[in-house]
């Protein structure tokens, strides 16, 4: 790998905050590609942070300081790569549904996949059907990802399915769930395409229904 690459694969799995936009600057100076810049640095180390996760040598805490890192750098680099056309995996629209204000494991599953080369529009917590719906009108995203960590707002994520279903967007949508009390079952019974139990196969499973 490129020594200036390195340095940034290094800051974000370190969770260096204020050192990742220093690095991505210097790789943007010295004329390195952006793609490369993201896919060999950026994606690579979150990658790698999604592996340590699975295998247990990272906790959330971890992967929370790497993603910080990453969308740190991200900043910086974003404007570059909307001008140089980079395919993105995908467009996800993303929220806790409503009646649920956690956010902590949504916004850690946004800047996962926002890391994995995802364009990310996040709803933000409580979010109502309509604007789910809204969302996926205004923006033509391909993947509707969903979250809830209370029994008693889960299901929402079902009345969210039915809205999209109601508004003829369904089939143009992939959805993913996740959260504390759910499991494949649950998403399986009611209408979703798949369920990640945490941020790192989340990732996974965007990119498997991204196709």
């Amino acid at each position: 790998m490129d020594p200036v690459l390195q340095h940034i694969f290094d800051s974000i799995m370190e969770g260096q905050q204020n050192v990742t936009p220093v690095k991505v600057q210097e790789a943007i100076d010295a004329g390195i590609d952006p793609g490369r810049i993201l896919n060999e640095s950026m994606v690579a180390a979150m990658t790698e942070v999604g592996r340590l996760f699975e295998e247990g040598e990272y906790y959330v805490p971890e992967m929370l300081i790497a993603a910080r890192a990453m969308q740190a750098g991200l900043g910086v680099l974003k404007p570059l790569l909307m001008q140089s056309d980079i395919k993105s995996m995908g467009k996800i629209v993303a929220g806790t549904v409503k009646g649920d204000l956690h956010d902590i494991g949504k916004n850690l599953v946004c800047m996962m996949l926002e890391g994995a080369a995802f364009e990310i529009v996040d709803l933000g917590a409580d979010v109502a059907p309509e604007k789910f719906v809204e969302a996926v009108q205004s923006t033509g995203a391909n993947i509707v990802a969903m979250s809830a960590l209370l029994t008693t707002t889960m299901p929402n994520m079902k009345t969210t399915i039915e809205a999209l279903e109601a508004a003829g967007l369904r089939k143009q949508v992939k959805v993913m769930v996740g959260g504390a009390p759910l499991t494949s079952q649950y998403a399986t019974e009611i209408g979703a395409d798949g369920y990640a139990p945490d941020a790192s196969r989340a990732v996974a499973l965007a990119k498997q229904l991204a196709g």
